[in-house]
């Protein structure tokens, strides 16, 4: 059969990834063509358009690239209609996605839509239209099957892809020299150029007081070198690029921009700092429609504060530092970071989340 598969980011690369991997083994036919990146090149999609020429990040942005996102949305509709798809299949990013769903299925496609979009965040009435234009919804939080069945649609529960994306890891050595003894606080300053030139140079600052350890940047794919090089200054911090994992396994504390970084953190078991800072406006925006208690994915699945966020004017060198201090340091608030997010990861289930969407999949178009 014929899949057209999008992703917008480079988590939903990951993912979407993996799916197709498990989706050639329930259909030896299977052919793909995408949006999304380079590991779904590599499993054998026939890539239309890259994730970071997609990436637009918060209110202002979006309506400052508004007229190269609806050309990007034309261009999806326009190669979706030529391609003729069996199937349709939707990865999160839902400002393009739900648009691409509503499209399809008037254009006679079945819809499907892996990891659902934060709609118990903000925009409820999403669900509305996910009703309507989605023929089968696969969530990936345990708390999200009681949200829609409240909302009256019932969704698949197939467990977290990390979990698999995790256990999958063939070990790797990190390569960045460290000293024997020398604790490793990795910094996660996001995927986007506009979040990392905010996030980074405070997350560096923590270098002055914490001089017996040695500080690791995860490179985000899409951001060349140099654009990193440029914010370092005289920062002795490496980077490293392709490594998030290896480095997450090494690592003895990190300070994490919110995201689904947070998550893979914590299911590492590495005590972390959540941190963001948007700008002005969008963020004055977003809190008067986002409905959440937490910004942090482990925190929102535990429901309850977990790891730290700070957020915002919060989000500043002192505290940091004094948080950093809490989680590196052994002792009580080390110790009961790690305890919880033990138990985050028995709360996600077990593995197989690709596998069961797979499965899903394939069956729904079997009896169709």
């Amino acid at each position: 059969m014929k899949y057209y598969i999008i992703a917008g980011e480079a988590s939903g690369d990951l993912h979407a990834s993996n799916l197709m991997k498990e989706m050639k083994k329930q259909d030896a036919a299977a052919q793909f063509r995408c949006w999304g990146g380079d590991l779904m090149k590599a499993e054998g999609a026939d890539l239309v358009k890259h994730y970071r020429d997609l990436a637009f990040m918060g209110f202002t942005e979006v309506l400052m690239n508004l007229r190269t996102i609806l050309k990007n949305i034309s261009l999806c509709k326009k190669d979706i209609e030529d391609y003729q798809p069996d199937a349709v299949i939707l990865v999160d990013y839902p400002g393009f996605n739900l648009r691409i769903a509503e499209f399809s299925k008037q254009a006679g496609f079945k819809v499907f839509y892996y990891i659902s979009p934060q709609v118990w965040a903000w925009k409820k009435s999403r669900v509305h239209t996910i009703k309507r234009c989605v023929d089968r919804m696969f969530v990936i939080l345990p708390f999200e099957k009681d949200f829609y069945k409240d909302m009256g649609m019932e969704v698949d529960f197939v467990g977290h892809p990390l979990i698999d994306a995790i256990e999958q890891m063939k070990p790797v050595p990190l390569e960045c020299e460290v000293k024997e003894g020398e604790r490793i606080v990795a910094l996660l300053p996001g995927s986007r150029r506009q979040e990392i030139s905010v996030m980074l140079p405070v997350m560096l600052e923590m270098q002055k007081e914490f001089t017996d350890c040695k500080f690791i940047i995860a490179g985000a794919p899409s951001i060349p070198a140099d654009f990193y090089t440029s914010l370092l200054g005289n920062s002795k911090a490496q980077i490293v690029y392709g490594q998030t994992y290896a480095l997450l396994q090494k690592a003895d504390a990190a300070l994490v921009t919110s995201g689904t970084a947070t998550l893979e953190t914590g299911l590492f078991g590495v005590p972390e700092v959540v941190c963001y800072k948007g700008g002005a406006i969008s963020f004055a925006i977003a809190k008067r429609l986002v409905d959440v208690k937490y910004i942090s994915l482990v925190n929102l699945i535990m429901d309850r504060e977990v790891v730290k966020e700070l957020i915002q004017a919060d989000f500043n060198s002192a505290n940091l530092n004094k948080e950093l201090a809490k989680i590196l340091n052994d002792g009580p608030a080390r110790e009961k970071m790690k305890s919880e997010l033990a138990e985050l990861k028995k709360k996600l289930g077990g593995r197989g989340a690709s596998e069961n969407t797979a499965k899903l999949i394939v069956q729904h178009l079997g009896k169709a």
